[in-house]
């Protein structure tokens, strides 16, 4: 049981002593909650912790464009809590990367999307060697290793619309054949490209994420087999629809305790600056989410057409885990296995929350955390890493993807300044 003390905040609102899953002599300055916890980029601080509800959500009105262009970085860094130290890993030799997954002998397999290639960002003595290991791929983005352990024989790709898979054995820099095809029917492209993988834990079967083709469509056939988490064998054979009704679940993962598939969701736009909540949750097998006719359970868009099968019901929408600010356009995430960090930080979860541009005032460009408590959690998350936003709010940094190093460190991929930051713990 994670134990904790709390310290007063004025305009917090504190749990009950064992409420909330953070761990051992952590103190908190309090949860926030209610319209407050919704946050906008330039008001993040590191270490705060919040709490968004289904009960938090406004009405909806209309949505306000905001594409706005990027600042140079300049001399301006990430901050992380007290305690972690951040600095740039790589950037020389990067284009835009997005995931980032870190292989069984600590080399980092680094997906560039617009690129249409895989790097391998290999450590050497604390210098990073960069080197493609396969080009020539379709909008690559998901990237694993299988089976799962310490021997992976193969390396596997999410492109758009298809999953393919190459040859691989500890410390291969780059692809010694052509990859194998699985899955060659995905659908491709649309408003949303990327296509996640991830395996069971016991290696039996393998998921991939598609996200819808737009906002709220109210074209059946468009969206066939979009707005899911699919379930295929390792060889890729199909088996079935595991979850519905997620607008865009980008970033896949498996919870080490539970063995759950977990995902970061990007939900959707127009209906105001704080909705809908972008959410990170654990998924329920043939759970029903609610895209495009319902959000965060019994919310009904009124602008969806679509025509609904009869067992896709407002009663059966499930709430997700973690709701985070709208529009922060949450992307990969991991599970904290390393041994640098302190105790109560082993387990919990890390994701990246991009930003998006369907707010006055921007939300996400930052990681958060999401403790969690024997692969549980109660909804709160922290931000812990903050800062890739010029002081007037104009964003410099794009999180996309986050990895735990051999090292125990956490490794975050940017494509906003093309850098991969490393974040350790230096001291209490």
């Amino acid at each position: 049981m994670k134990k904790f003390h709390w310290i007063a905040a004025t305009g917090a609102v504190l749990l009950p002593f064992g409420a909330m899953l953070v761990a051992d002599n952590a103190k908190v300055s309090g949860v926030i909650t209610g319209s407050s916890a919704f946050v906008s980029s330039k008001d993040q601080k590191p270490g705060t912790f919040r709490k968004i509800v289904a009960a938090d959500l406004p009405e909806p009105t209309k949505g306000t464009p905001n594409f706005g262009k990027m600042a140079p970085r300049g001399d301006m860094m990430p901050q992380a809590p007290p305690g972690f130290k951040v600095e740039q890993y790589a950037h020389d030799n990067l284009k835009a990367p997005r995931q980032i997954r870190t292989a069984p002998n600590g080399d980092f397999f680094v997906a560039e999307q617009a690129a249409g290639q895989v790097l391998v960002v290999h450590d050497n003595a604390g210098k990073p060697e960069i080197s493609v290991y396969a080009s020539g791929l379709q909008i690559p983005f998901g990237i694993n290793f299988y089976p799962p352990g310490p021997n992976p024989q193969w390396v596997y790709v999410g492109n758009t619309g298809s999953v393919v898979r190459f040859a691989y054995k500890n410390g291969d820099r780059k692809a010694t054949g052509a990859p194998e095809t699985l899955i060659s029917d995905l659908p491709p492209l649309g408003n949303h490209q990327t296509r996640d993988v991830v395996f069971s834990k016991d290696g039996r079967r393998m998921f991939v994420a598609v996200g819808s083709a737009d906002n709220v469509s109210d074209n059946q056939a468009v969206q066939e087999h979009r707005a899911n988490i699919l379930e295929y064998t390792p060889e890729g054979k199909f088996v079935k629809i595991y979850a519905s009704g997620i607008r865009n679940p980008v970033g896949l993962g498996v919870n080490p305790t539970t063995g759950e598939v977990w995902c970061s969701v990007n939900e959707r736009d127009n209906l105001g600056d704080n909705l809908v909540p972008d959410y990170i949750t654990s998924v329920k097998e043939d759970g029903f989410y609610g895209w495009p006719w319902f959000y965060i359970g019994q919310h009904e868009d009124p602008r969806a057409k679509m025509a609904r099968p009869a067992d896709k019901t407002i009663d059966k929408v499930i709430v997700p885990d973690v709701m985070v600010t709208a529009h922060s356009a949450s992307l990969g995430l991991t599970f904290y296995e390393g041994a640098q960090f302190p105790q109560e930080y082993r387990g919990d979860l890390f994701a990246a929350e991009h930003g998006s541009w369907n707010r006055s005032i921007r939300s996400g460009h930052e990681v958060v955390r999401v403790p969690l408590n024997k692969g549980k959690s109660n909804g709160v998350f922290e931000d812990f890493l903050t800062g890739f936003v010029a002081p007037d709010g104009t964003p410099w940094g794009r999180p996309v993807g986050v990895a735990t190093g051999k090292d125990g460190a956490l490794y975050v991929t940017d494509e906003g300044s093309a850098s991969i930051w490393k974040v350790s713990y230096v001291g209490k």
